[in-house]
């Protein structure tokens, strides 16, 4: 999961230009619903930032084997299209599981070219159980409410302390949620999505996804192949894997990028004064590691806090001056204040932040089956901690309700699919959370595919940031359905955006689309 493709090299990178349309049934423009056709009412719910944001509610099954029994409620959001041209809904979803996706349509749709925005009614949609649906999960209030036990299991007491978080976690969901945790799954949310399409009035839907959402949308488009119109995967789950095997491989990747993390700190020694040598910088963070495990800094930032901190860092270099600052402060200064703002700023989790960790588990628990002996666990993860420590247990502790969870597990679901119009997937090379062997198996199992790769890239989530190479092709297959056509493995290639710079009073901010978009989108996958 963590080598880069050698296909990308030499002949195999292509000559961007070439375009395939989808057949001309997909590309036809959509008749605008009507009111009634539509059983929705929309409200304005707009934001300072998406001042044209409309919301709606919508009722569902619970059990969609069930449709007459209980009936729960999504939440959904719309940005409308003001064209005449009209290609449909586009939902979007910007993964988690559990992201919230009700502001995610005003990003998605202030960040495309206003054109092509104008053509699509937006959706977004909290899922079952999250944010602002109804009922919306909390299993346990305050769960990574600060300091936690070490998440390296380096005697029985820590390992012991760990487990007890774990079990509880898994207890509490079951206690509270007992009759719905059967039916928080991907293919329910699945399901959700095609009541979503029908209460829209379309016949099909176009659909954008990031990260887990990559996988939502792949399953929908096996179970619902032909309500599928047009569909766009960036930074995309391996299918294969889920959950426990992709899980193991996201480890290798993270340590990785916080390497990546540690020689970027390096060329600028002039700055964080750390040296240049990456490897011992590198040994620098474990040493405040240990210490930080003796003494939270500020009684808030122990060791398991501090991964909290940096581990964003391998989802989005925008926020490496930030970490390098705080690292710097307190190994130069003994200065942790700088620290305990990093963990305030990007790695404490809030009250959304436990809805969103309770549909996590949830979800992967229910989606897949896990280990349940807590052997196997102890086996993989400390095999992988010594090659690759940096987050290797605070991801198994992350994981770990799932050995305990009250529900049993459902088999997952094999997305290969010949039955699509052309979709167009989008993967960095050097993504963490979703590896670029994910992006490439999607590519083979969804047949007409198309794979445009941002090689370099280390960010998760790559489309709709900066990147004008990414946008061109994601703005042309939106506007009239042409994806970029190929030899090799991949379709097109783009270069990666250069790394940040230091910070200087210019630049001290995470108001960029690519610091909003990673705010946005949910949990580890």
């Amino acid at each position: 999961m963590r080598k880069r493709a050698a296909v990308l090299c030499g002949a195999a990178i292509v000559v961007a230009g070439t375009f395939t349309a989808v057949p001309a049934d997909a590309s036809a423009p959509q008749s605008a619903p009507t009111a009634s056709a539509a059983g929705l009412t929309w409200k304005k719910c707009g934001t300072a930032d998406y001042p044209t944001l409309q919301c709606a509610s919508l009722k569902v099954p619970l059990d969609h084997a069930n449709p007459r029994g209980r009936q729960i409620t999504l939440a959904l959001s719309r940005v409308p299209h003001t064209a005449k041209k009209y290609h449909g809904p586009l939902l979007v979803n910007p993964g988690g599981p559990g992201g919230s996706g009700l502001t995610f349509a005003g990003f998605i749709a202030s960040g495309l070219p206003k054109a092509v925005a104008a053509q699509y009614d937006v959706i977004g949609f909290d899922p079952r159980g999250v944010g602002a649906s109804k009922p919306a999960l909390n299993c346990k209030p305050g769960y990574f409410n600060p300091v936690r036990p070490d998440s390296v299991p380096s005697t029985p007491a820590i390992e012991k302390a760990n487990l007890k978080r774990a079990k509880s976690f898994a207890a509490a969901c079951g206690q509270k949620y007992a009759s719905v945790l059967p039916y928080i799954n991907t293919i329910n949310a699945v399901q959700d999505m095609d009541s979503i399409r029908r209460a829209l009035g379309a016949k099909r839907i176009n659909y954008f996804g990031y990260s887990y959402g990559t996988y939502l949308g792949a399953l929908y488009a096996k179970l619902f192949p032909h309500q599928v119109r047009r569909l766009v995967l960036d930074s995309i789950v391996d299918p294969t894997g889920v959950w426990y095997d992709d899980n193991l491989g996201q480890d290798y990747a993270f340590n990785d990028r916080h390497r990546a993390l540690m020689a970027w700190i390096a060329k600028y020694d002039a700055t964080y004064k750390l040296g240049t040598d990456p490897e011992k910088i590198e040994a620098k963070w474990y040493a405040m590691r240990a210490a930080l495990a003796k003494k939270p800094a500020g009684g808030k930032v122990g060791a398991s806090e501090l991964e909290d901190t940096y581990i964003p860092g391998g989802y989005y270099n925008g926020y490496w001056p930030y970490l390098a600052e705080a690292f710097a402060a307190y190994v130069n200064s003994k200065n942790a204040d700088p620290l305990v703002d990093a963990y305030e700023n990007f790695g404490a989790v809030d009250a959304s932040g436990d809805n969103g960790y309770s549909i996590y588990t949830s979800v992967q628990c229910r989606d897949a089956s896990w280990p349940r002996d807590w052997r196997q666990w102890q086996k993989d993860n400390w095999a992988v901690y010594e090659k690759a420590p940096f987050m290797a247990w605070s991801n198994a502790w992350y994981n770990a309700p799932c050995a305990f969870w009250p529900t049993d597990s459902l088999k997952p679901v094999n997305i290969a699919n010949g039955k699509l119009p052309p979709a167009l997937l989008f993967q960095a090379t050097n993504d963490a959370a979703t590896p670029y062997e994910g992006g490439a198996t999607v590519h083979r199992l969804l047949a007409g595919s198309s794979l445009v790769v941002e090689e370099g890239g280390g960010n998760h989530g790559i489309t709709l940031s900066g990147n004008t190479c990414l946008d061109k092709y994601l703005a042309a297959y939106l506007t009239d359905g042409k994806v970029p056509r190929g030899g090799g493995e991949a379709d097109a290639v783009c270069k990666a955006l250069p790394d940040p710079k230091p910070l200087t009073a210019k630049t001290a901010s995470t108001s960029s689309r690519g610091g909003e978009l990673h705010r946005l989108l949910g949990a580890r996958s």
